[in-house]
């Protein structure tokens, strides 16, 4: 393991508005806020982050002219209950399959409802990263996180176990790649990964296949992974 993941971030003009939809949706919980960024903490474990972007713009999905990037799976148990509450909070249905709803929140971002009947509770499946290869990505984020490749299919992979903060990939046609920090190319959505040092947790990252990226400060470096989503390393708190 090179760094934890610490926290699913999403970029946001209205990190605010987006901040109370999410606690009205899943009992999120609001435990750090200012003008740049909200952190919020999930009853089931999982830290969700909101970073200020005033010139955001929001995925066209499922096209890929520009894509969601990455998102969320909440587990629900009524899909036709969890919709009615999401778009009376202002979310818009996108797609609908036979156990999962496709939502997208205020910001634009996509989101996937999914049917667990047997929890009365909403809690966070998993994350979900686009990429143009499953294999190199999915081995790359398992060296960096220490998790084990658990599901493999065609076109899919999943780290870690359900309920364990699983980090899943699903393979997309005509990918098309951030070029953060550049709005028409966003990334949408990032990972931040918390390691002890730095300097170590940089030589390891870039080692296993990760490029750095002039940005960053004394507590955090940002780098791209192999299909070039930026995330951060961040130092222990």
């Amino acid at each position: 393991m090179i760094g934890k993941l610490k926290t699913v971030v999403l970029d946001a003009a209205d990190i605010a508005g987006l901040s109370r939809f999410y606690q009205a949706l899943a009992g999120w919980k609001e435990v750090w806020a200012d003008e740049e960024w909200v952190t919020l903490e999930t009853p089931d474990g999982w830290r969700i982050a909101l970073q200020s972007a005033p010139d955001h713009q929001p995925p066209e999905w499922p096209g890929q002219s520009r894509p969601q990037q990455a998102h969320l799976d909440l587990r629900v148990p009524d899909l036709e209950a969890a919709l009615t509450h999401a778009t009376s909070l202002g979310g818009t249905l996108l797609r609908r399959n036979e156990t999962w709803l496709t939502v997208a929140d205020l910001a634009g971002h996509p989101f996937d409802l999914c049917l667990k009947a047997d929890d009365p509770n909403t809690t966070v499946m998993g994350v979900m990263l686009d990429c143009p290869d499953v294999k190199t990505l999915s081995r790359f984020y398992a060296e960096l996180l220490g998790k084990p490749i658990t599901y493999e299919a065609d076109g899919m992979a999943m780290l870690g176990d359900y309920g364990a903060q699983p980090v899943t990939f699903q393979q997309v046609a005509d990918y098309v790649a951030p070029q953060w920090p550049d709005p028409a190319f966003p990334q949408q959505i990032h990972l931040d990964l918390m390691v002890d040092d730095l300097d170590a947790g940089e030589r390891a990252a870039v080692a296993a296949g990760a490029t750095r990226l002039p940005a960053g400060s004394d507590t955090f470096r940002v780098f791209t992974d192999p299909a070039g989503k930026p995330f951060c390393l961040t130092i222990s708190s």
